[in-house]
């Protein structure tokens, strides 16, 4: 019975969660659409996300859709798979990227991140008060992005803008279900060799809606134990900026340096992270990348800067999230690889990252 206990409570778990987001009234959640929060490729997660201005290829549809003019070959496309909590939780990435003209180019990315099979004990004891395994069902707690991404040059010689049209989906089983809609707009500025970026996410500040559909065996649950009836409603994310420099270095004929840096700034009350306040927060993030002939790849970052409380005595202490990765580049295809802390340096809950990248129909310029 432990077994059935603990998947209960799994349930409850998961099913709250996304309870908690929604009420009857708009409102502004400092953590909504977080999963949109991780950052995709291997390649940036292995540099701690700074890529606001080093993006250059289809994953600039995510991170900085100006970077998407940078894209040499006549299309791309993109996979990223990774898993978290021991293969509890799935997240998947794919993209489409291809140039327009010398001009303009658009991408199409998904994102994906899943619990899949959650059991679900609501029924497990019938109306007589028996336990009836058979009585189990299974339903899946799942956050979808589509991303349309379109950028183009200026008139201004290095200068070039982008924009995403967002549209989220967010499902509990039968229980719960959102759609949602956004905007991100950004901007890079290129000289020499030194790249610049800005990227106000959900700059129209995207909305949810949420509806529930809970059945009367559901609401009698939540009635015994004491849980509020969710009621269907909007949530809303609120925009988040990020302004990123990146430089390359040459170094003789072979190799080169990367360094990058971004500063996430959010305003939507205190963080726990290196700047904060209630009216902005700035968090801070520094990656670098160290080439061979542009064909393999050395990758490391740091992160999530924060202040948490010792275990022994009432002093806090600094923590942050070490990122590192490879990558190798075959002809037309890229590999990459990432080993990422989740952000609970206690419990080393390091996840494997792996994306691929094929660029198809060379130009032969």
């Amino acid at each position: 019975m432990s077994g059935y206990k603990c998947n209960f409570s799994t349930l409850v778990l998961a099913f709250l969660l996304v309870v908690n987001f929604s009420d009857s009234n708009a409102q502004v959640r400092k953590y909504s659409n977080e999963f949109l929060s991780i950052g995709v490729g291997a390649k940036a997660l292995g540099m701690s996300r700074t890529q606001t201005a080093l993006a250059d290829d289809l994953t600039s549809g995510y991170w900085n859709p100006a970077g998407l003019l940078e894209i040499e070959s006549n299309f791309q496309v993109g996979f990223m798979h990774a898993e978290y909590f021991a293969g509890i939780a799935k997240y998947d990435y794919g993209a489409f990227a291809k140039p327009i003209d010398d001009k303009s180019a658009f991408a199409l990315s998904v994102v994906r991140f899943g619990v899949d099979d959650i059991p679900n004990t609501i029924d497990l004891i019938d109306a007589t008060g028996n336990i009836n395994y058979n009585r189990i069902s299974t339903f899946s707690a799942v956050d979808l992005a589509f991303l349309a991404s379109y950028a183009r040059k200026l008139k201004i010689a290095g200068l070039s803008l982008g924009a995403n049209l967002k549209v989220v989906r967010r499902k509990v089983g039968g229980f719960a279900s959102a759609w949602g809609f956004g905007v991100d707009v950004g901007a890079k500025y290129k000289v020499s060799n030194w790249k610049f970026g800005v990227m106000l996410r959900d700059a129209t500040t995207t909305v949810n809606t949420w509806s529930y559909t809970l059945s009367d065996r559901v609401i009698e649950v939540f009635t015994l134990t004491g849980n509020e009836i969710p009621q269907n409603g909007l949530e809303l994310t609120a925009p988040k900026l990020t302004l990123g420099a990146a430089r390359y270095f040459p170094i003789k004929t072979k190799f080169g340096i990367a360094v990058a840096t971004d500063f996430e700034t959010t305003f939507d009350g205190q963080r726990n992270v290196l700047i904060s306040s209630k009216s902005f927060n700035i968090d801070p993030f520094f990656g670098v990348e160290v080439n061979y002939a542009n064909l393999i790849f050395l990758r490391g970052g740091f992160g999530n800067i924060q202040k948490v409380k010792a275990e022994i005595g009432n002093q806090s202490v600094t923590t942050f999230q070490p990122n590192f990765g490879v990558g190798l580049r075959l002809k037309s295809m890229t590999i990459d690889y990432a080993l990422t802390d989740i952000g609970d340096q206690s419990a080393a809950l390091y996840s494997n990252v792996f994306s691929i990248k094929l660029d198809l129909k060379k130009s032969s310029e």
